[in-house]
């Protein structure tokens, strides 16, 4: 479930995280954001985005639920890339990274 439907978020939150959200597909398919993928098939954003505090994660299955067409040819470019598939098991875990995929963490 995307992190923007979270009980306590007031509807002034939600509307900036969506917004941020909205930003980050197009950036995604302006190509100023590129998708990361790490050693273990965990996904971070590369690039600069306003991201208002919406995590990678959470940017990812909103826009993974919304069907987004920019993100699904980003993670594709970023397989092609990386030489190894986007990992749904790390991602699922939680697994991201705070500085664009140059270091990993563990889900917190």
């Amino acid at each position: 479930m995307p992190c923007t439907t979270q009980k306590d978020l007031t509807p002034t939150q939600r509307e900036r995280m969506q917004e941020a959200i909205q930003r980050l597909e197009r950036a995604l398919t302006g190509g100023t954001v590129r998708v990361s993928i790490g050693a273990n098939g965990a996904l971070a954003f590369k690039g600069i985005w306003r991201s208002d505090g919406v995590a990678d994660l959470c940017a990812y299955r909103a826009l993974t639920a919304a069907g987004s067409a920019a993100l699904r040819k980003a993670i594709a470019r970023a397989e092609v890339t990386a030489g190894r598939p986007l990992n749904l098991q790390a991602v699922n875990a939680g697994t991201h990274s705070h500085d664009g995929g140059s270091t990993w963490h563990n889900g917190h």
